[in-house]
């Protein structure tokens, strides 16, 4: 182990815990949904491991579960499954909603972007072609206008009105400095996002704030303000 190289890159990462446990992580096709706090039962079950550090482990995590793939297999009646596999329960409604939200969202990113290149490389979209040519009119005959007919109107597509994962119904009560200090590794607190909030597990508590896991998966560094318990 001594002689092996250090992993640089999160993929590299990615690559190591698909190698270490298949029936957990995958590098191609659809991921499953992963046990809530799996960042310490990697760390538990790796304590001797020095290729990469858990900064390093948290920012692969975070690749991981923020890709399209992983996204994709958030669905109802899914199962998360631990690092050897075993289901330990299915998602929650809520949390394949907001799965559903972030993949939408960065779906529109991308489109936004690739119209932003478009523009910039001055590329304009190419002109339709007619389905058929106008036909020459010829002494012996007359072209036929077609008779103008109003176009139906098309029907606006039913929208699917997106809630927001928990509402607000009270008014939030941030955590001070000192409601942080007491918090432990495992403690389910809330998020505040928007006019949100969403459920989370505490990871560990850091010097800039606390890090949580979000119940997609998703690892993140949030302030006191933002904490509710």
């Amino acid at each position: 182990m001594e002689n092996q190289p250090k992993l640089n890159s999160s993929k590299e990462v990615i690559a190591y815990l698909a190698e270490k446990f298949p029936l957990c992580f995958t590098l191609e096709g659809e991921a499953r949904p992963l046990k809530i706090g799996i960042f310490q039962d990697v760390v538990t079950r790796l304590p001797e491991e020095i290729l990469f550090s858990k900064t390093q482990l948290r920012t692969a995590l975070r690749l991981y579960t923020s890709s399209w793939r992983y996204l994709h297999g958030l669905k109802l009646n899914a199962q998360r499954v631990d690092l050897d596999g075993v289901d330990c329960g299915l998602l929650e409604e809520q949390h394949v909603e907001h799965a559903r939200k972030q993949l939408e969202e960065a779906k529109a990113r991308v489109q936004a972007q690739r119209a932003a290149q478009r523009k910039e490389s001055g590329e304009a979209p190419q002109a339709r072609r007619p389905r058929s040519a106008a036909k020459k009119a010829t002494p012996d005959s007359k072209v036929v206008q077609p008779s103008a007919q109003p176009k139906a109107k098309a029907k606006p597509a039913p929208t699917r009105s997106t809630a927001p994962v928990v509402k607000l119904t009270e008014k939030f009560r941030p955590a001070s400095t000192a409601d942080i200090a007491a918090l432990k590794a495992g403690q389910n607190v809330k998020v505040r996002a928007g006019q949100s909030a969403m459920d989370a597990t505490v990871l560990e508590i850091a010097k800039d704030g606390v890090r949580v896991q979000l119940a997609s998966g998703l690892a993140m560094l949030v302030r006191a303000e933002h904490l509710q318990f």
